[in-house]
């Protein structure tokens, strides 16, 4: 994390692909997303735009396994995001938002605790959303919540398409984690009678 600032780059790089990440929470939602994947890269440019959160990703497959790409995309973003909260001193820590995508509704609730835990119910029903198998695609929503150190719960309320469905539950996730990071002016430490997130 750059000092002063809420900046984080990361790089992962195993046997089976090489993700570069690099965020600025305190941005304006500038994003360039480059998986291979279209629709990944369209809900990671989704999560960056309404977050606020700037988002600069590129993601290259080396053993060309489409769930790995995914998976290895969501923890490094997730883990870059972690990391340039850094103690998270002076945050609202707490977020929530509901969104609409059509005829579907999804919540999310988050509080940047760092405990690990996660509860998602995306709904989907199709074998095939985008190109993207059905759970590969949820496997890449399930490992972008259990790397974010913190608790999230992701809960599509309805819907009849697929698409929606998990565009409306990332977006929802966006919101609320733009004002789970928000400062609050008046907080001066980290947000937890503990005293330590």
């Amino acid at each position: 994390m750059a000092a002063g600032k809420r900046i984080a780059k990361l790089e992962r790089v195993t046997k089976e692909t090489a993700v570069t990440v690099e965020v600025n929470i305190d941005g304006s939602g500038k994003t360039a997303v480059k998986t291979g994947i279209p629709f990944i890269d369209h809900l990671i440019t989704s999560i960056g735009k309404h977050s606020m959160i700037d988002i600069t990703l590129t993601g290259k497959s080396n053993d060309d396994i489409l769930h790995h790409l995914a998976e290895d995309v969501a923890i490094a973003l997730s883990q870059t995001i972690d990391k340039a909260l850094g103690n998270r001193e002076g945050i609202t820590r707490f977020g929530s938002a509901m969104v609409p995508m059509d005829e579907s509704l999804a919540s999310v609730a988050i509080d940047l605790v760092k405990r690990q835990f996660h509860k998602t119910e995306l709904k989907l029903v199709r074998d095939s959303i985008e190109g993207l198998p059905r759970e590969d695609l949820e496997h890449f929503v399930r490992s972008l919540m259990q790397n974010l150190n913190a608790c999230t719960h992701v809960i599509v309320e309805y819907g009849d398409n697929d698409h929606h469905k998990v565009e409306a539950a990332l977006k929802a996730f966006a919101v609320a984690l733009r004002a789970a990071v928000s400062i609050d002016g008046k907080r001066k430490g980290v947000p937890s009678t503990k005293g330590a997130m």
